[in-house]
């Protein structure tokens, strides 16, 4: 594994409390992610001290690790590799309490030459996250550390206040880093350099020229062990809040004053303060066919397995255009994509029959899946005799590039932006309250939840909402194969 130089991880030796460490997401991101960042060079040194309710010892631990990476990772580790890494690992139980995980963590430090940063991730489910931060505190863990929270950051507005108040009583806001997977990966990153980086696009990103905006982000998969989560948060608590609306905010933002972390997250709040609050006449709620029998969950329950609603944000570049987001499990595609529909042409001089405007609108769509791609669709004329025209378009994949390889993964980007204390990608306490405050009135008054079958695309009411235009997933035309015969 090639190390990387100097210079893009943190400073200092990095000692990670992961509480959850048994866990589904431990074992299938996180651990597999601190493998790679240790390995790779990213840290200057690095050691785990895994927490969970599990009565386990260390090398239990060590095994279990050992099976996750095997099992998840995209990267293949030589046996040298792991044993480093597995050195570095070690392992308290829940039960153990604050003192033995203080003795750890000094154990931990005194490794290191000189000093080093603590890094506490909390994997664990919303209502056992202050009872973590309690045992932080009662370890004496809270100086020179930050702390990376799990969404969902409350389930309402009520919610989300009394739990930044809680957690401020503990870690001051600068320390405390709010996670959305989806912001960490490097599609979602681009758009930033594609709007501000180039003045062919920045011009037109607006009212005056864009038509209308999807945010589409449809699952083939089901709920298997989290219809009990479901219960509780559903779709819109579970994706739209932490996720969709997140990536609104990379789409809408004004260019910011630098790239830094304070001025990108002021321009993210200032959207969410100019969105207006969510109407439940602009919400389709779904439920697949099938979940009420699913384990854990009520046979009468309301809970939304899919979600689509309309927002709008109301300042100078975006009034008048609607944003319109989608979401939900066991669809009939697995894609993660933001559609940019252009306004058309006032008048069309072409005859008719050319084609024009048969088609759609010109779209400027992100695919936001790991390896990025996107898209410019427009109408070019057909070869031959007359005006015929038909949509074309220019696609771009990282691939192209020939740098896939260098890309990190969401979570390793996010953990390794954390340690450095880099916030650009993570959501502000006010961010995450006031995208609570224009949600109340749905969360109070949710509209019924319709009926969809399993690999659908979602309740036909979703047609209504976005007319008189159309959802662009799903696509009429596939994403070129540049491997493929005559490409």
């Amino acid at each position: 594994m090639a190390k990387i130089s100097a210079g893009v991880g943190p400073k200092l030796p990095q000692v990670v409390i992961l509480f959850g460490a048994t866990g589904d997401l431990s074992r299938r991101k996180l651990l597999p992610g601190l493998c790679h960042l240790s390995n790779a060079g990213f840290i200057p040194g690095c050691k785990i001290i895994a927490v969970a309710l599990d009565d386990i010892d260390v090398d239990e631990f060590r095994r279990q690790a050992k099976a996750s990476l095997d099992e998840f990772s995209t990267r293949k580790i030589s046996q040298e590799e792991w044993d480093t890494f597995a050195g570095n690992l070690s392992y308290v139980p829940l039960t153990a309490g604050a003192e033995a995980l203080k003795a750890e963590v000094r154990l931990a430090e005194q490794s290191f030459d000189g000093e080093c940063q603590r890094l506490h991730y909390l994997s664990v489910p919303p209502n056992a996250a202050l009872s973590a931060v309690a045992m932080l505190n009662d370890a004496d863990l809270v100086e020179r550390s930050r702390i990376i929270m799990e969404k969902p950051f409350g389930t309402n507005l009520a919610t989300a206040v009394s739990l930044n108040k809680r957690l401020h009583e503990v870690f001051e806001e600068s320390q405390i880093f709010r996670i959305d997977h989806f912001l960490g990966k490097e599609p979602a990153q681009n758009i930033l350099a594609f709007r501000f980086a180039n003045g062919l696009f920045e011009p037109i990103w607006n009212r005056n020229f864009i038509d209308h905006i999807q945010i589409d982000v449809p699952e083939t998969l089901g709920l298997g062990k989290r219809a009990g989560f479901y219960e509780q948060t559903g779709a819109f608590r579970d994706m739209v809040v932490t996720h969709l609306f997140q990536i609104l905010a990379f789409v809408a933002m004004e260019p910011p004053t630098s790239l830094e972390p304070s001025p990108i997250s002021e321009e993210k709040n200032k959207v969410f303060r100019c969105m207006q609050p969510i109407e439940p006449s602009d919400v389709v709620r779904g439920q697949y066919t099938g979940y009420r029998q699913e384990e854990g969950v009520s046979p009468e329950s309301d809970a939304e397995t899919f979600i689509a609603l309309k927002c709008s944000i109301d300042n100078w570049r975006w009034a008048g255009v609607p944003f319109y987001l989608r979401t939900g499990k066991r669809m009939a595609e697995g894609q993660r994509i933001i559609s940019i529909a252009f306004r058309e042409p006032p008048k069309s001089m072409f005859p008719a029959g050319s084609g024009v405007g048969s088609q759609g609108p010109d779209h400027l769509t992100f695919d936001l899946a790991d390896a990025s791609k996107m898209s410019l669709s427009f109408y070019g004329k057909r070869p031959g005799p007359g005006m015929r025209l038909d949509k074309l378009s220019l696609q771009f994949a990282m691939r192209d590039t020939g740098l896939i390889g260098d890309v990190l993964e969401a979570y390793e980007r996010l953990i390794l932006d954390a340690m450095r204390g880099d916030r650009t990608l993570f959501t502000t306490a006010e961010g995450i309250e006031r995208l609570w405050e224009v949600s109340t009135a749905l969360i109070e008054s949710p509209p019924p939840v319709r009926l969809y079958a399993p690999g659908s695309w979602g309740p036909n009411a979703i047609h209504q909402l976005v007319a008189p235009h159309a959802w662009r997933l799903p696509f009429e035309r596939t994403w070129r194969d540049p491997n493929a015969s005559g490409s």
